[in-house]
């Protein structure tokens, strides 16, 4: 069975009889885990491995694990600090920030990759710009250079472990203010003011990207819907301007930007993969993920299928011992103590995704 275009969630820390029918679904190809799915690091390694217990190829199980705010797993787990604070250090000296990003990049894969976890939800490419409170200090920097150096290292950081990096949230949520998981942001600036923003996807592209997440922001003055989905923004300009061969997820159906922007679940969901999308997540919304595994009605993508397939993490540490006596560990906890010891930064207390 081809991996299908839906991921979803979970209510628990163990799969469910009637959750186990779900992930059999043709439609289903992943699920994302939250905090709530997780208790401590054996639990989750007996969790993801029931989870790809269920299908052949198994499903991919990812996390949006980037650090400081957004952390689902914490005890037992390495705390990351806020991507900001790697920019701080990128500004001190360069190359010390870029070393600290691939370095923590690898940490964190790693980590996850040592519980059977096959993708993170990162890095965040988003240019910080002042504006949007929901980005902040998830954003390595306001300069696009500086998002392009950090972010490609956190890659090839992720890379080295074993992992898939996914950049988000294309083509840019940094310039608006509204919160995508509760509104439609608008941008409305025109493509060719847009530069900055595409640029470290540009970098990150030429490097082999495996994924993006498109984000539920409307540009205007380049198409009347929203990136996610639009098939301008992910046909034309992502795989045909920044030539991006890798995976195309949409973020949360379920969020409000999407809801506002188009629809029913089943209509967004649609347009999503009519524009070109090649997993949608629906998080958080159990009714909307039955409606579209009983009214979703579309057909097999080999292309989408072998794309994702290749998002299945590499072997990396067989175990969170094995990990933690590996000179790569020593190096990054080391660079962690480091950068987490200045004095802390104030956090916002949202809970993006």
């Amino acid at each position: 069975m081809s991996l299908g275009p839906l991921m979803i969630d979970l209510v628990g820390t163990e799969v469910t009889a009637e959750e186990r029918q779900l992930l059999r679904h043709p439609l289903v190809g992943g699920v994302i885990l939250f905090s709530r799915n997780y208790r401590n690091p054996a639990q989750l390694t007996a969790l993801v491995a029931s989870i790809h217990a269920e299908r052949s190829p198994p499903l991919i199980v990812a996390v949006d694990q980037e650090g400081g705010r957004v952390q689902r797993f914490r005890e037992g787990f390495s705390r990351l600090p806020p991507a900001r604070l790697i920019g701080h250090q990128y500004d001190l000296d360069p190359r010390a920030g870029m070393a600290m990003a691939r370095s923590l990049g690898w940490l964190m894969a790693a980590e996850l990759r040592a519980h059977g976890v096959d993708i993170s939800f990162a890095p965040d490419v988003d240019l910080d710009l002042g504006v949007s409170e929901v980005i902040g200090d998830r954003s390595f920097h306001k300069t696009a250079e500086g998002v392009a150096q950090l972010g490609l290292n956190w890659m090839l950081g992720m890379r080295e472990a074993g992992m898939a990096a996914t950049a988000k949230h294309f083509p840019g949520h940094g310039a608006v203010v509204a919160d995508s998981h509760h509104a439609l942001p608008v941008d409305r600036r025109p493509l060719v003011d847009l530069v900055d923003e595409l640029a470290p996807y540009r970098r990150l592209i030429a490097n082999g990207l495996p994924a993006v997440m498109v984000a539920h922001v409307l540009f205007s003055a380049v198409d009347p819907a929203p990136a996610s989905l639009s098939s301008l923004w992910i046909r034309d300009v992502l795989r045909g301007e920044l030539m991006f061969q890798g995976v195309v997820f949409a973020d949360d159906l379920s969020m409000g930007g999407a809801a506002a922007a188009y629809g029913d679940i089943l209509t967004r969901a649609r347009q999503a993969l009519a524009a070109g999308c090649d997993m949608l997540p629906v998080c958080n919304n159990r009714p909307s993920v039955i409606q579209l595994l009983e009214g979703l009605d579309c057909e097999p993508q080999p292309a989408s299928s072998l794309r994702l397939v290749r998002l299945r993490g590499r072997p990396g540490a067989p175990d969170r011992t094995a990990l933690a006596a590996s000179p790569e560990w020593a190096t990054a906890r080391a660079r962690l103590a480091s950068i987490t010891a200045a004095p802390p930064l104030t956090l916002d207390a949202g809970t993006p995704s």
